[in-house]
């Protein structure tokens, strides 16, 4: 399993690069979106995929029984996920911005307004 989700972390970051090279924003944003989504799905894959019991410790134990689940990792993937969105809606609304000053998409056109 961990081999497919290798392939498919690699598939998310070849899209998102070749996405971010487009000379659109809006397919940058797309592209940082599935950047975003790779490197979550790189930090799950990493800290392993099995199916694991909350890490609690009995009382009276030192350690926690049995196959437990990697907490560190879901914390991480939490954080990250709601990062992206924040940095996804702060560039959709200067997307937005910079269509209704520029009129255009293109960022050679953009380039153009600089002064």
């Amino acid at each position: 399993m961990e081999t497919l989700m290798a392939f498919v972390v690699g598939g998310l970051f070849a899209a998102a690069i070749y996405m971010m090279l487009r000379r659109s924003i809006v397919k940058l944003v797309i592209g940082l979106i599935l950047l975003s989504n790779g490197a979550n799905l790189l930090l799950f894959t990493q800290a392993g995929m099995l199916r694991g019991a909350p890490p609690l410790v009995p009382l009276g134990a030192t350690q926690p029984e049995g196959v437990v689940a990697d907490p560190l990792a879901q914390a991480l993937i939490l954080t990250a996920i709601v990062i992206g969105f924040g940095v996804l809606a702060f560039a959709v609304v200067l997307i937005h911005r910079a269509y209704e000053v520029v009129e255009a998409d293109d960022m050679d056109q953009m380039k153009d307004t600089d002064t």
